[in-house]
């Protein structure tokens, strides 16, 4: 259990029977401002103008070192029509108010009048979209693809802010294999320019980076000026890796998002667009291990059919030339038979052979009293040359 601290009393320190509430502070803070200070005219830039279902409208009005909190109400806003856009230059009548509820200094706009003239800083931002625009940054054909399956990806955000723990959340749930590199900076503020600079210059110089995000949470459009900045624009155009932007919410816009490979409403899909699911990649490969199964299981009942087939033709074809072989050689056969010697010998022929098994063809080959063998269908005669 936690111990509560009791300062120690000591002389002079007790209060005395004037101690204000909080509401008796603000109502005499109001009551000071609505009675000293007369309506009066004010010239600023419109910012964030916000007009609501009950017909008010809310924004603030600024200058290059200060704004200031106003509030025009339905009945006055009806005889001006249109509201005016943000970044407009306007005349506004207005009488001091002080909101006690919030202790908040606010202007009561009772009429306005535009100057046909933008604001300094919607002037200094058309001066930067026409320069990027000029130099092709916004160009979709410079646009390079994300990374199917980004292993090392670069955060360039505040280490303090919401928009980290939603990356980190995002990419632990969808693909915890990826390695995520922090390059702290401030996200606004008027040192952000310079940090956000140079953390996109330090992205360059990862070697293992395939991919770098660059994002905040939501804020005011003045908290998210840095990203409209043309240092920033140009630095993040020279990032040698596929680029995100994920600043804000989705419906804040910002020249970086223009500039940047791919734009995310918000750093949550950024990093949904940065990573795989591992849940859909596993049944993805599960699905493709299963058609590859089914397919490999086709095609070898596919090929066993073909090779049973082709053996079949095979035999038969085997079996044809043999039979037309055997019939040839059947018929030679029969041919070589009919010109044996042995069947002429059969029509009674007989072939005379002396001693050494020669043929003897003429008369001359006939010596007077030499022995000879008569061959005949059946053996081998003996004989003997008689004189003639």
């Amino acid at each position: 259990m936690t111990d509560l601290f009791i300062a120690p009393a000591r002389a002079g320190v007790f209060p005395d029977d004037e101690v204000w509430t909080v509401s008796e502070l603000n109502e005499t803070v109001r009551a000071l401002v609505q009675d000293n200070l007369p309506p009066f005219w004010i010239r600023g830039e419109v910012n964030e103008l916000r007009a609501y279902a009950s017909g008010h409208w809310y924004f603030s009005l600024k200058d290059a070192d200060a704004k200031v909190r106003c509030c025009m109400w339905k009945q006055a806003n009806a005889r001006v029509g249109k509201p005016p856009s943000d970044g407009t230059e306007i005349y506004a009548q207005v009488r001091s108010d002080f909101y006690p509820a919030r202790g908040e200094f606010q202007l009561i706009v009772l009429t306005l009048l535009p100057t046909a003239a933008l604001g300094q800083h919607m002037l200094e931002l058309e001066r930067v979209k026409q320069a990027l625009a000029a130099d092709g940054l916004f160009d979709p054909a410079r646009k390079r693809p994300l990374p199917r399956y980004a292993g090392t990806i670069a955060l360039v955000t505040s280490p303090d802010g919401a928009a980290l723990r939603d990356l980190v959340t995002v990419a632990r749930r969808r693909w915890p294999a990826a390695r995520l590199l922090l390059v702290p900076t401030r996200v606004q503020g008027a040192e952000a320019e310079g940090e956000l600079v140079r953390a996109l210059g330090l992205v360059n110089r990862l070697e293992q980076a395939e991919l770098c995000i660059v994002g905040r949470g939501g804020g005011s459009r003045d908290d998210l000026a840095v990203f409209n900045s043309e240092a920033v624009c140009r630095a993040m155009a020279q990032v040698r890796v596929p680029t995100i932007s994920a600043v804000g919410h989705e419906t804040d816009v910002s020249l970086c998002d223009f500039v940047a490979d791919y734009r995310a409403p918000t750093p949550s899909a950024a990093m949904e667009a940065a990573v795989a699911d591992v849940r859909e990649v596993t049944a993805a490969v599960d699905q493709l291990a299963a058609r590859l199964a089914g397919s490999l299981t086709l095609r070898t009942r596919l090929a066993r059919e073909r090779l049973a087939r082709a053996g079949d033709r095979m035999q038969c074809a085997v079996e044809s030339v043999v039979s037309t072989r055997r019939t040839l050689i059947e018929k030679l056969a029969v041919q070589l038979d009919a010109l044996s010697p042995l069947r002429v010998l059969e029509r009674g022929y007989a072939v005379a052979r002396d001693a050494d098994g020669r043929v003897l063809r003429r008369r001359a080959d006939f010596r007077p009293g030499a022995p000879f063998r008569l061959r005949v269908a059946d053996g081998d005669v003996g004989a003997r040359v008689e004189p003639a």
